[in-house]
């Protein structure tokens, strides 16, 4: 039986939540794109950030459950979970100071070299380098840490545990406050400096706080079918996905050799970013069932349509914040980008704190599918308002929305999941839904950003009309799969 944990318990036990939190709310929508824009040309910088992004997702799709398997079976004297967090974080610390060292290659010798030989800048080169370096081991770390309240906690107590953890993230959206000014400055190391002091600080406080007791005997069974079917869901949805991508940069090709008038291409090109970006979800997701539980896929038709719900769902809100500092430098012609993007994602993120604890007890009253669908008209209406937003205010209200819509979301969705897994193989099932995590991004992003700038060139500011009008039809689409999804009991 799982002992009460006292305050510093919980709080050590969560700390490290903190540390993931506040990096992925700085690099992603902050510091990321700044850097972006620096290295590469100005009319290609949404391809070359979602490049990035993709291949770094793509680490933290495979790395992530493997890590978390592998800690499973760890026999260290420290626990099954701390080492592989000690690890994580320090080696996240060493890449995100090679991330910010990164700016030192632009006009060196070495950077003529590689602009000649491959015809982008080293500084960019050691950017992807640093950003995969950086995936794998905060991934090590992260998917050693989510398993500690499963350890530890006992249920009585996993309410408080979460509360804990969500004051946390709280905190996080603030600190991230901090970093935009130093970006729009050019301070690099110092936003470093605050990642690095994040990963550090939080990865010593679970190291002194969280107790593990020893794993005295590996469980039955070994690591090399669930490592190699982890692989082959990687590789499916990550080919898949390019080979979406390429087929909407062959249409934009031919239709720009055809000499398409722009709302030919606008139509056209729209329906195909549309088409490409759902239809990777849905075969990816089928296919990745299939490899991940077998036969079995058949009888769970309803869980495989809620990792699909999910998916579109967090493919749309999740670009649109990869996008939002590029938006707003390019259509609402914010002065500071950087801050603007940190002071909207604080905004965003104390909505969704706020939606979340809400969600959860509404989910109870009223029905998980019933609040789901909530939340993507809530996300579709938060889209729209984006769309026609010409201000900082009305950018500001428009991620107020979306901060509701995802933090119910968040809390109704994943309860509706639970529901939908067979007893007793939640981790197995579960797992699966990582899918919906790191494939998100490489699905809106990948296509999402080299759409917009196929569209800004025809017009500037048209891309990101047509990409968040897609990133809509996303949360529309969302809602419509819900109806193959049967609740357990009804």
């Amino acid at each position: 039986m799982k002992r009460e944990l006292n305050g510093f318990e919980l709080l050590g036990l969560n700390s490290y939540s903190l540390g993931l939190s506040t990096a992925a709310g700085i690099f992603t929508p902050v510091l990321l794109p700044y850097l972006v824009v620096t290295f590469m040309p100005v009319e290609q910088k949404n391809t070359y950030l979602a490049a990035v992004r993709v291949i770094g997702l793509a680490v933290a799709m495979l790395v992530q459950p493997v890590a978390g398997l592998l800690s499973d079976r760890c026999t260290s004297r420290w626990g099954r979970r701390r080492p592989f967090i000690t690890f994580g974080a320090l080696g996240s610390a060493l890449a995100m100071v090679f991330i910010g060292l990164s700016p030192n290659y632009l006009g060196s010798a070495a950077d003529a070299v590689s602009r000649a030989a491959l015809g982008i800048s080293l500084a960019y080169v050691a950017l992807v380098a640093g950003s995969m370096v950086l995936h794998f081991f905060s991934n090590i770390a992260q998917g050693a840490q989510q398993a500690l309240i499963p350890d530890l906690v006992p249920k009585r107590q996993r309410g408080r545990a979460s509360g804990v953890k969500a004051a946390l993230e709280l905190l996080a959206v603030f600190l991230v406050l901090l970093a935009g000014p130093l970006v729009d400055r050019g301070q690099i190391m110092a936003v470093v400096g605050i990642i690095t002091a994040g990963y550090l600080l939080t990865m010593l406080a679970t190291d002194l706080f969280v107790k593990e007791d020893r794993l005295r005997e590996r469980p039955a069974g070994g690591v090399r079918e669930p490592v190699l079917r982890l692989t082959a869901l990687t590789v499916i949805f990550v080919g898949i996905t390019q080979m979406a991508i390429r087929l909407v940069n062959f249409s934009g090709g031919k239709l720009t050799g055809m000499g398409a008038s722009p709302a030919l291409k606008v139509g056209l090109l729209g329906l195909a970013g549309l088409a490409a970006m759902a239809g990777s979800i849905l075969v990816g997701v089928y296919l990745g069932a299939w490899v991940g539980i077998g036969a079995e896929a058949r009888r769970q038709r309803s869980f495989i349509w809620w990792v699909i719900n999910r998916l579109l769902f967090l493919a749309a809100v999740g670009s649109i914040q990869g996008f939002t500092q590029y938006y707003l430098r390019d259509v609402i012609r914010a002065p500071n980008p950087a801050s603007a993007t940190a002071q909207l994602l604080a905004v965003v993120g104390a909505f969704l704190v706020s939606s979340a604890l809400a969600g959860g007890v509404l989910a109870d009253r009223f029905g998980r599918k019933r609040m789901v669908a909530l939340a993507g008209w809530i996300a579709a209406a938060g889209a729209l308002a984006l769309l026609t937003a010409r201000s900082p205010l009305q950018v500001t209200v428009s991620g107020a929305i979306l901060g509701l819509a995802t933090g119910c979301f968040m809390a109704t969705n994943w309860a509706l999941g639970t529901d939908l897994v067979p007893p007793g193989e939640a981790g197995r099932y579960l797992g699966i839904s990582n899918l919906a995590g790191a494939g998100a991004g490489i699905v809106g992003a990948g296509i999402g950003g080299p759409l917009a700038d196929f569209f800004n060139r025809i017009q500037p500011g048209l891309g990101y009309e047509v990409i968040f009008s897609i990133y809509g039809m996303l949360f529309l689409i969302s809602i419509l799969v819900l109806a193959q999804i049967r609740e357990p009991g009804k």
